[in-house]
């Protein structure tokens, strides 16, 4: 297996992946979007909403805020409270979200999530905690895509360019570094299970 890196931020990463199967092209895919865990609002508690918004609407938007996740120091135990007070008139941010863990914050401030009119106001608490991409949209951490190159009849290997795109919550990079983890992992455990 080889790979050469075209572009590296931390916005997105491209990549070409030489030797390996298109089985494992796609496990590296599916795993970077759907098994990477990351932070993300979960549920919100609404002490006062008296905009012309449902309840349930607004937390479907802050859920789909995008949350740094550290790299280190954090697990599934975890739960990060983040509290919101506003008053009208004006727009209320994702930026206006606080966090009662300076490590844990929103991953971009200025993703509108209600307008409030004037004598409107909103007062609520969100607990955000890591999940993965399998089980909800809002704990994808990023895109991954790819298509074949310099494909061979009969190969048992070929080449594919790889494209991440980060939403925030963690660099693109290391939305592929965790993936690969995961998957060496996962065969641990298969190569361990057959042994027995």
């Amino acid at each position: 297996m080889k790979i050469n890196i075209e572009e590296s931020s931390p916005e997105a990463l491209r990549f070409t992946l030489s030797g390996i199967t298109a089985e494992f092209a796609n496990a590296v895919r599916r795993i970077g979007m759907t098994g990477v865990p990351c932070f993300a609002i979960d549920t919100v508690t609404f002490y006062d909403n008296t905009s012309a918004i449902f309840d349930e609407y607004i937390a479907h938007r802050i859920g789909l805020i995008p949350i740094s996740t550290p790299l280190k120091g954090y697990d599934e135990k975890d739960q990060i409270i983040f509290s919101l007070q506003a008053d009208g008139p004006g727009i209320v941010y994702s930026g206006d979200l606080k966090s009662s863990d300076k490590a844990v914050k929103v991953a971009n401030d200025k993703i509108p999530i209600i307008k409030l009119a004037d004598n409107q106001s909103i007062r609520i608490e969100g607990k955000a905690v890591m999940g993965i991409g399998s089980t909800s949209a809002k704990f994808q951490p990023g895109l991954v895509t790819y298509k074949a190159v310099n494909i061979k009849p009969n190969a048992d290997s070929d080449s594919y360019d790889f494209y991440v795109e980060s939403f925030g919550q963690m660099p693109a990079l290391e939305i592929l570094k965790k993936a690969i983890d995961i998957i060496n992992k996962s065969l641990k455990e298969v190569n361990a299970q057959i042994g027995k």
